[in-house]
């Protein structure tokens, strides 16, 4: 929140919409999850805020009901295969939905895990890099840094018989390089020619013989032209050579294989009429596309398989062999560059194609906003330009909408997997604003998460121009800045789980905030704050974990100390260094220190002051389970204690049942149906794998007879379907049970249920599920928890119930550590270390340290210019 107004840098929606039921998306009875019955008009094609409690049912509608119903409909107009699963394909549970267009789901669970995705890829930037490169770049001899000159049909020739006396020869035509398909036509074409023999994959054929390869698979076949041995008559050799050569360029399309034999060791020798270096015998193929794809043979490293690093073996995953639903965690060892092609993830001959004197991969190691000014200054030749002139504008497009999201300081390099939540839905964001769809219900979960305060307007902007190009954009969110630039905002609650799904008003911003039944509106007028505390905590000077010269990626020589036993920000712009800091070199250096983790790469001159830590803690937004069956009750360890009791119940004493009879992931109780899942996958081949519930338990996991046991009245499976509040409530006279829920409940996780699948968990709700899991045990007084924008889905009433818990902590005798752009969690801080002024390399420098009123009044900080009228506003609604 921040609740200072800045008009000047607002851009106030031009006009005030007015939902016409011809200009709406119309819900008539929304009751997915703890939506209760009610009816809403959403006017259409306009930038429209869903705000309200964290679990008040803001996804239940945004995601669930109108994405989701967006997404059935557009089933419906495929094929009859598709149509044939559509009885079985979960209908939102809803009256009716109309005035509805095609709906795209831009959230935060979507970054990609496969280790060749990039940001370039992932934004198809990459791939008009690769179409740029293949059409106007200029190759260069990767031996002696020549030009590559083209090679006629003579020089081949030459070069050729410039081999010893006696090197056996074959000449080779590609015909197929890297295609799938049976390839018959082409092998038939090939006999009708009277050609004998093949290579395929590698391997030499008769083409007398039936060749079948697999039509899945990409394949490589080559042609024997001819076969001869160098020998002293030269004239008849060079003759021979002469036509053979000449035949299998023009069958190779300008390219041709010489495969030498000498002292039983063969060696392929590629040439083409394009592009060699006569003077180092090297010759490189044709360039295109494929050639810069480290997804493809013809251009991925053959030593790391275009990974950019080698593989190594990863402990294996354990799982606790008494509680199965409890997956522990694991170490996982870094990967060594690959020694080959240095982390470029390409072939040699593919990394010496150059513009403006630097490789494809040299280019995606800019930051996007760098590269962006590279593109822009590109000298071409006439030609060239003409060639490549629509290529650069959709590059420079699509880098300028990175910049606009706020991602300007991530490079085309930067691996997909290590993206931020918030991160990974802005280049989404990107992605699409680049489509230029129009007639789209977009809907946006939490876009502003990592957002510093002086990149929202950007990101303001970027909605907008979604908005102004003829669709409706839906955002769940709770920064107000975002509200006060919607066109129309809905507040949901009034409280979480059962005690929310209600529409509590709508309008504009102006209405929200003086509505007199919004949460959301008391805070926006300044009823209700967070407040600062009246006396900030002081560091005491022997109390300090101290980092001196520290340079990790783009830190540079930054002297950091962090003073113990405070609750300490860590603050700055987006890219600015803030998470190489305190995850990549404070966080390892303390695991090494602790428990003596491998740390490498550290680079940092020395560090003191270790020693005064017993324990450390990373709370980071990871999943809390790597599949569906790990849920909140698994993780935090409280499903083991319900089932404890289950089993000492006293009909379970009679039949004989132990505690895993009550585990879905083991025989005995499950529902062996669907094996404990509850729900059956339906594989549909082109679209996303569809999973309907299991017909035999009805999607409560367990066999009968495990469900005949009941406490209080419910069954094992109606308990995991508790939300944390109702459970709260049931087991009241169980305290070890009670206790753990009691701090669920806290950290504003009331609303989950205990059986939610951890894969449907939002990156925030998994961080707090894990803070509840630390905060359950017993503190030493001398603990280092690190947290990651722990604000992340959390409403203003949410983090103030978050900041009570981190306060708590702190008061036992503990440090805190928070990586965080929220005004809000800022301004609580006893500590602040504020990181700039830029992102990337125009980072990586401590700009100020101290208070928050010490940070407010830098004028170099761009955190204390939002940080002051917020401090100010404070101050006047506190009187």
């Amino acid at each position: 929140m921040q609740l200072s107004n800045q008009k000047n840098s607002k851009a106030k929606p031009s006009t005030e919409p007015t939902p016409l039921n011809d200009e709406a998306i119309i819900i008539k009875g929304a009751r997915v999850h703890n939506l209760k019955g009610f009816s809403v008009e959403i006017p259409r094609d306009q930038l429209v805020v869903i705000t309200g409690p964290s679990g008040s049912g803001k996804s239940s509608l945004a995601f669930d009901t109108i994405y989701a119903e967006g997404q059935r409909r557009y089933v419906e107009s495929l094929s009859v295969y598709a149509r044939q699963f559509l009885e079985r394909m979960q209908k939102p549970e809803v009256e009716s939905i109309s005035g509805l267009s095609p709906t795209i789901s831009i959230d935060q669970k979507t970054v990609s895990y496969n280790p060749r995705s990039t940001v370039g890829t992932v934004t198809e930037i990459y791939d008009y890099l690769r179409l740029l490169f293949a059409r106007v770049s200029r190759p260069v001899c990767y031996n002696c840094r020549k030009p590559i000159q083209s090679q006629t049909p003579q020089q081949i020739v030459d070069q050729i018989s410039g081999y010893p006396e006696q090197t056996k020869i074959s000449l080779l035509a590609p015909i197929v390089r890297d295609r799938k398909g049976e390839h018959q036509k082409e092998l038939q074409d090939l006999r009708q020619k009277g050609f004998v023999r093949v290579r395929v994959d590698g391997e030499v054929v008769d083409l007398a013989e039936e060749i079948k390869v697999d039509k899945n698979k990409k394949h490589m076949i080559e042609v024997y032209v001819d076969r001869l041995i160098l020998k002293d008559d030269k004239g008849e050799t060079l003759r021979r050579l002469g036509e053979s050569v000449e035949l299998s360029l023009r069958m190779g399309g300008g390219t041709l294989i010489a495969e030498t034999q000498q002292d039983g060791q063969k060696t392929d020798h590629l040439f083409s009429e394009k592009f060699a270096c006569a003077d180092c015998n090297i010759s490189y193929p044709e360039p295109e596309p494929r050639t810069f794809s480290f997804n493809s043979p013809l251009g991925a490293c053959p030593t790391c398989d275009g990974l950019g690093y080698l593989k190594t073996e990863d402990d294996a995953e354990t799982t606790d062999e008494e509680d199965p639903e409890v997956e522990n965690e694991v170490a996982l060892k870094s990967n060594p560059i690959c020694p080959e092609c240095h982390g470029q993830r390409l072939k040699i001959e593919s990394r010496h194609f150059l513009i403006a004197k630097k490789n494809i991969s040299e280019f995606c190691e800019y930051s996007t906003a760098q590269l962006l000014e590279q593109i822009l200054a590109l000298k071409l030749s006439p030609r060239e330009l003409q060639i490549a002139d629509r290529i650069l504008k959709e590059i420079a497009d699509r880098l300028g909408f990175l910049r606009d999201v706020g991602v300007g300081y991530l490079s085309l390099a930067r691996a997909a997997q290590t993206l931020s939540g918030g991160e990974a839905q802005r280049i989404r964001l990107a992605t699409q604003i680049g489509s230029s769809l129009v007639g789209v219900t977009y809907v946006l979960d939490e876009p502003s998460i990592g957002l510093h305060p002086r990149d929202n307007q950007r990101l303001i902007k970027t909605l907008h121009r979604l908005r102004d190009l003829g669709n409706t954009v839906l955002v769940v969110e709770h920064d107000r800045e975002t509200m006060e630039n919607a066109d129309w905002i809905l507040d949901l609650g009034p409280g979480a789980g059962v005690l929310g799904g209600e529409l509590v008003d709508q309008g504009t911003y102006e209405t929200i905030k003086n509505s007199k039944v919004s949460l959301t509106g008391k805070y926006l007028r300044g009823d209700l704050i967070i407040p600062t505390p009246k006396t900030r905590r002081t560091p005491k000077s022997d109390q300090w974990v101290e980092i001196k010269n520290a340079n990790l990626n783009n830190l540079k020589g930054v002297n950091a100390k962090f003073p113990l036993g405070l609750l300490t920000c860590v603050t700055g712009v987006s890219g600015s260094g803030k998470s190489t800091l305190v995850i990549d070199t404070l966080y390892r250096l303390l695991m090494h220190h602790i428990y003596g983790s491998v740390i490498d790469d550290i680079k940092i001159k020395s560090v003191t002051g270790l020693e005064k830590v017993d324990k450390i803690i990373d709370i980071d937004q990871s999943p809390i389970g790597r599949t569906p069956r790990s849920n909140p009750a698994t993780y935090t360890g409280l499903f083991k204690l319900v089932r404890d009791m289950f089993a000492q119940l006293p009909e379970s004493q009679i039949r004989g049942y132990k505690s895993g009879r009550f585990s879905f992931n083991v025989k005995g109780g499950r529902c062996e149906a669907c094996e404990g899942d509850g729900v059956k996958k339906v594989e549909m081949h082109f679209l996303s794998d569809v999973f309907v519930r299991c017909d035999v338990c009805k999607g409560a996991r367990y066999n009968r007879e495990t469900l005949d046991i009941r406490y209080k009245g419910k069954n094992i499976a109606q308990v995991l379907d508790f939300s944390v509040e109702e459970a709260f409530d049931f087991f009241t006279a169980v305290p070890q049970i009670f206790s753990k829920l009691k701090v669920l409940r806290d950290v504003g996780l009331g609303y989950i249920r205990l059986g939610q699948k951890s894969t449907s968990l939002s990156g925030g709700e998994s961080q707090r599920i894990k803070l509840s899991k630390e905060l359950s045990k017993s503190s030493t007084g001398k603990t280092v928890y690190i947290l990651d924008e722990p604000s992340t889905g959390l409403h203003f009433d949410d983090i103030k119930k978050l900041v009570s818990m981190l306060q708590a902590l702190v008061d036992q005798g503990n440090t805190v550590i928070v990586i965080e752009h929220n005004l809000e969690i800022i301004a609580v801080a006893d500590h602040l270390i504020d990181l700039g002024p830029e992102g990337g390399d125009a980072g990586g420098k401590i700009i100020s340290t101290g208070s928050p009123e010490k940070i407010a009044e830098d004028p170099q900080s761009f955190t204390g210019k939002y940080l002051k009228p917020y401090l100010d506003e404070l101050r006047l609604h506190s009187k």
